[in-house]
Protein backbone atom coordinates (compact mmCIF):
# COMPACT_ATOMS: atom_id res chain seq x y z
CA UNK A 1 0.00 0.00 0.00
CA UNK A 2 1.36 3.45 -0.90
CA UNK A 3 2.02 6.35 1.45
CA UNK A 4 0.30 9.70 0.90
CA UNK A 5 2.14 13.03 1.12
CA UNK A 6 0.79 13.93 4.57
CA UNK A 7 1.88 10.64 6.09
CA UNK A 8 5.30 10.97 4.47
CA UNK A 9 5.82 14.44 5.94
CA UNK A 10 4.66 13.29 9.37
CA UNK A 11 7.16 10.44 9.40
CA UNK A 12 9.90 12.67 8.05
CA UNK A 13 9.25 15.15 10.86
CA UNK A 14 9.39 12.43 13.48
CA UNK A 15 12.64 11.22 11.98
CA UNK A 16 14.20 14.68 12.25
CA UNK A 17 13.06 15.00 15.85
CA UNK A 18 14.46 11.55 16.60
CA UNK A 19 17.84 12.50 15.22
CA UNK A 20 17.87 15.65 17.33
CA UNK A 21 17.32 13.75 20.58
CA UNK A 22 19.70 10.88 20.04
CA UNK A 23 17.61 9.16 17.40
CA UNK A 24 20.69 7.47 16.00
CA UNK A 25 20.62 4.94 18.83
CA UNK A 26 16.89 4.47 18.33
CA UNK A 27 17.50 3.65 14.66
CA UNK A 28 20.16 1.13 15.60
CA UNK A 29 17.92 -0.64 18.08
CA UNK A 30 15.02 -0.62 15.64
CA UNK A 31 17.09 -2.21 12.88
CA UNK A 32 18.41 -4.89 15.21
CA UNK A 33 14.91 -5.66 16.42
CA UNK A 34 13.41 -5.75 12.91
CA UNK A 35 16.25 -7.51 11.09
CA UNK A 36 15.64 -8.78 7.57
CA UNK A 37 17.04 -12.08 8.79
CA UNK A 38 14.71 -13.43 11.45
CA UNK A 39 16.55 -15.39 14.19
CA UNK A 40 15.84 -19.07 14.68
CA UNK A 41 16.21 -21.44 17.63
CA UNK A 42 19.60 -22.49 16.17
CA UNK A 43 20.94 -18.93 16.18
CA UNK A 44 24.66 -18.58 16.98
CA UNK A 45 25.42 -16.00 19.67
CA UNK A 46 28.55 -14.31 20.95
CA UNK A 47 29.52 -11.31 23.01
CA UNK A 48 32.17 -10.37 20.44
CA UNK A 49 32.46 -12.18 17.13
CA UNK A 50 35.98 -12.47 15.72
CA UNK A 51 37.80 -14.31 12.95
CA UNK A 52 41.23 -15.92 12.76
CA UNK A 53 42.83 -16.50 9.34
CA UNK A 54 45.72 -18.95 9.31
CA UNK A 55 47.53 -17.98 6.12
CA UNK A 56 49.92 -20.92 6.51
CA UNK A 57 47.06 -23.15 5.37
CA UNK A 58 46.43 -21.23 2.17
CA UNK A 59 48.84 -22.98 -0.16
CA UNK A 60 47.33 -22.67 -3.64
CA UNK A 61 45.38 -20.11 -5.62
CA UNK A 62 42.39 -22.43 -5.44
CA UNK A 63 42.47 -22.25 -1.62
CA UNK A 64 41.92 -18.49 -1.82
CA UNK A 65 39.42 -18.56 -4.67
CA UNK A 66 37.24 -21.17 -2.98
CA UNK A 67 36.45 -18.92 -0.01
CA UNK A 68 36.08 -15.79 -2.16
CA UNK A 69 33.62 -17.53 -4.47
CA UNK A 70 31.62 -18.91 -1.54
CA UNK A 71 31.18 -15.43 -0.08
CA UNK A 72 30.43 -13.61 -3.32
CA UNK A 73 28.03 -16.25 -4.60
CA UNK A 74 25.63 -16.33 -1.64
CA UNK A 75 25.70 -12.54 -1.19
CA UNK A 76 25.01 -11.70 -4.82
CA UNK A 77 28.27 -9.80 -5.21
CA UNK A 78 28.39 -8.73 -8.88
CA UNK A 79 31.34 -9.53 -11.12
CA UNK A 80 31.93 -6.23 -12.89
CA UNK A 81 33.69 -6.23 -16.28
CA UNK A 82 35.43 -2.93 -15.52
CA UNK A 83 37.96 -3.15 -12.63
CA UNK A 84 37.10 0.43 -11.65
CA UNK A 85 33.57 -0.75 -10.81
CA UNK A 86 34.76 -3.76 -8.79
CA UNK A 87 32.64 -4.85 -5.84
CA UNK A 88 34.46 -7.01 -3.31
CA UNK A 89 33.60 -8.40 0.10
CA UNK A 90 36.68 -10.60 0.45
CA UNK A 91 39.79 -10.38 -1.71
CA UNK A 92 43.57 -10.79 -1.77
CA UNK A 93 46.33 -8.21 -1.56
CA UNK A 94 50.10 -8.35 -1.17
CA UNK A 95 51.80 -8.26 2.23
CA UNK A 96 53.22 -4.76 1.83
CA UNK A 97 49.82 -3.13 1.29
CA UNK A 98 48.06 -5.33 3.83
CA UNK A 99 50.50 -4.78 6.68
CA UNK A 100 52.48 -1.61 5.91
CA UNK A 101 53.52 -1.25 9.54
CA UNK A 102 55.03 -4.77 9.53
CA UNK A 103 57.04 -4.29 6.35
CA UNK A 104 60.83 -4.22 6.59
CA UNK A 105 63.77 -5.25 4.35
CA UNK A 106 64.15 -8.54 6.23
CA UNK A 107 60.66 -10.01 5.83
CA UNK A 108 61.15 -13.61 4.58
CA UNK A 109 60.28 -14.00 0.87
CA UNK A 110 57.72 -16.73 1.60
CA UNK A 111 55.77 -14.21 3.69
CA UNK A 112 56.41 -11.09 1.63
CA UNK A 113 55.21 -12.80 -1.56
CA UNK A 114 52.22 -14.57 -0.03
CA UNK A 115 48.73 -13.23 -0.90
CA UNK A 116 46.82 -11.93 2.11
CA UNK A 117 43.08 -12.55 2.39
CA UNK A 118 41.28 -9.31 3.29
CA UNK A 119 37.75 -8.37 4.36
CA UNK A 120 35.96 -5.95 6.68
CA UNK A 121 37.71 -6.00 10.05
CA UNK A 122 34.55 -5.34 12.10
CA UNK A 123 36.56 -3.01 14.29
CA UNK A 124 35.61 -2.36 17.90
CA UNK A 125 36.25 1.34 17.34
CA UNK A 126 34.95 1.47 13.78
CA UNK A 127 35.52 4.91 12.21
CA UNK A 128 33.01 4.14 9.44
CA UNK A 129 30.12 4.14 11.93
CA UNK A 130 31.08 7.55 13.31
CA UNK A 131 31.03 9.32 9.94
CA UNK A 132 27.83 7.84 8.49
CA UNK A 133 25.19 10.63 8.60
CA UNK A 134 22.19 8.28 8.43
CA UNK A 135 23.58 5.47 10.62
CA UNK A 136 23.25 3.09 7.69
CA UNK A 137 26.41 1.50 9.02
CA UNK A 138 26.27 0.69 12.72
CA UNK A 139 27.64 -1.61 15.42
CA UNK A 140 25.60 -4.56 16.60
CA UNK A 141 25.82 -5.62 20.26
CA UNK A 142 27.84 -8.67 19.16
CA UNK A 143 30.53 -6.47 17.60
CA UNK A 144 29.61 -6.92 13.94
CA UNK A 145 29.75 -3.75 11.86
CA UNK A 146 26.44 -4.02 10.04
CA UNK A 147 25.09 -2.30 6.95
CA UNK A 148 21.51 -1.15 6.30
CA UNK A 149 21.22 -0.95 2.51
CA UNK A 150 17.87 0.83 2.68
CA UNK A 151 19.22 3.68 4.79
CA UNK A 152 22.41 4.16 2.75
CA UNK A 153 22.30 7.42 0.76
CA UNK A 154 25.52 6.78 -1.12
CA UNK A 155 27.52 9.66 0.38
CA UNK A 156 30.55 7.33 0.72
CA UNK A 157 31.67 8.93 3.98
CA UNK A 158 32.11 5.40 5.36
CA UNK A 159 34.48 4.57 2.51
CA UNK A 160 36.55 7.64 3.32
CA UNK A 161 36.51 6.78 7.03
CA UNK A 162 37.55 3.13 6.61
CA UNK A 163 41.37 2.83 6.73
CA UNK A 164 41.26 -0.68 5.28
CA UNK A 165 39.51 -0.16 1.94
CA UNK A 166 36.90 -2.72 2.95
CA UNK A 167 33.88 -1.05 1.32
CA UNK A 168 32.69 -0.94 -2.28
CA UNK A 169 30.33 1.48 -3.99
CA UNK A 170 27.82 0.44 -6.64
CA UNK A 171 28.42 2.90 -9.45
CA UNK A 172 26.34 0.69 -11.73
CA UNK A 173 23.27 -1.46 -11.14
CA UNK A 174 24.72 -4.67 -9.63
CA UNK A 175 21.65 -6.73 -10.56
CA UNK A 176 22.78 -6.77 -14.19
CA UNK A 177 26.03 -8.50 -13.28
CA UNK A 178 24.83 -11.32 -11.05
CA UNK A 179 24.29 -14.44 -13.16
CA UNK A 180 22.59 -16.71 -10.63
CA UNK A 181 21.21 -14.53 -7.82
CA UNK A 182 20.61 -16.04 -4.42
CA UNK A 183 16.95 -15.29 -3.59
CA UNK A 184 17.65 -15.57 0.14
CA UNK A 185 19.90 -12.49 0.22
CA UNK A 186 18.73 -8.98 -0.75
CA UNK A 187 20.03 -7.45 -3.96
CA UNK A 188 21.47 -3.95 -3.77
CA UNK A 189 20.82 -1.09 -6.12
CA UNK A 190 23.10 1.50 -7.67
CA UNK A 191 24.35 4.23 -5.36
CA UNK A 192 24.72 1.91 -2.34
CA UNK A 193 27.82 0.95 -0.35
CA UNK A 194 28.34 -2.68 0.65
CA UNK A 195 30.87 -4.92 2.41
CA UNK A 196 31.43 -8.13 4.36
CA UNK A 197 28.87 -8.68 7.13
CA UNK A 198 30.39 -11.75 8.85
CA UNK A 199 27.39 -13.56 7.30
CA UNK A 200 24.84 -12.30 9.84
CA UNK A 201 22.08 -14.02 7.88
CA UNK A 202 23.81 -17.38 8.37
CA UNK A 203 24.49 -16.79 12.07
CA UNK A 204 20.75 -16.34 12.58
CA UNK A 205 20.27 -19.85 11.18
CA UNK A 206 23.00 -21.45 13.26
CA UNK A 207 25.57 -21.51 10.46
CA UNK A 208 29.12 -20.17 10.39
CA UNK A 209 30.22 -17.65 7.75
CA UNK A 210 30.40 -19.16 4.26
CA UNK A 211 34.11 -18.39 3.87
CA UNK A 212 34.88 -20.22 7.12
CA UNK A 213 32.96 -23.31 6.04
CA UNK A 214 34.82 -23.46 2.72
CA UNK A 215 38.29 -22.78 4.12
CA UNK A 216 39.08 -26.36 5.18
CA UNK A 217 40.08 -25.23 8.66
CA UNK A 218 42.17 -22.25 7.56
CA UNK A 219 39.65 -19.76 8.96
CA UNK A 220 38.14 -19.85 12.45
CA UNK A 221 35.17 -17.93 13.82
CA UNK A 222 33.99 -17.54 17.38
CA UNK A 223 33.50 -15.47 20.50
CA UNK A 224 36.57 -13.39 21.33
CA UNK A 225 35.25 -12.76 24.84
CA UNK A 226 34.94 -16.46 25.63
CA UNK A 227 38.30 -17.85 26.86
CA UNK A 228 37.13 -21.35 25.94
CA UNK A 229 36.14 -20.54 22.37
CA UNK A 230 38.07 -21.96 19.43
CA UNK A 231 39.40 -18.57 18.35
CA UNK A 232 40.70 -17.76 21.83
CA UNK A 233 42.45 -21.13 22.14
CA UNK A 234 44.00 -20.73 18.71
CA UNK A 235 45.21 -17.21 19.44
CA UNK A 236 46.76 -18.44 22.68
CA UNK A 237 48.74 -21.09 20.79
CA UNK A 238 49.84 -19.04 17.76
CA UNK A 239 51.29 -15.56 17.39
CA UNK A 240 48.93 -13.31 15.45
CA UNK A 241 48.91 -9.84 13.94
CA UNK A 242 46.17 -7.45 12.90
CA UNK A 243 46.01 -4.79 10.23
CA UNK A 244 47.13 -1.28 11.21
CA UNK A 245 46.80 -1.78 14.99
CA UNK A 246 48.44 1.61 15.56
CA UNK A 247 45.17 3.29 14.51
CA UNK A 248 43.38 2.07 17.62
CA UNK A 249 40.44 0.61 15.69
CA UNK A 250 40.82 -2.81 17.36
CA UNK A 251 40.12 -5.08 14.34
CA UNK A 252 38.31 -8.35 15.00
CA UNK A 253 40.19 -10.20 12.24
CA UNK A 254 43.47 -11.83 13.30
CA UNK A 255 46.15 -13.30 11.03
CA UNK A 256 48.55 -16.15 11.68
CA UNK A 257 51.41 -15.37 9.31
CA UNK A 258 54.52 -17.39 10.11
CA UNK A 259 55.76 -20.19 12.32
CA UNK A 260 55.25 -23.90 12.02
CA UNK A 261 51.83 -25.26 11.16
CA UNK A 262 51.28 -28.34 13.32
CA UNK A 263 47.89 -29.18 11.82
Amino acid sequence: MGMDRREFLRLAGLTCIGIGVGGAQLFVRARIASSEFAPTDERLNAERWAMVIDLRKFRTEEDYQRVIDACHRIHNVPKMPDPEDEIKWIWTEDFEHSFPGQMNPYVPPEIEEKPILLLCNHCTNAPCTRVCPTKATFKRPDGITAQDYHRCIGCRFCMAGCPYGARSFNWRDPKKFVKDPNPEYPMRGPGVVEKCTFCVERLEKGKRPACVEKSNGAMLFGDLNDPNSEVRRYLAEHFSIRRKPELGTQPAVFYIIGGEDHV
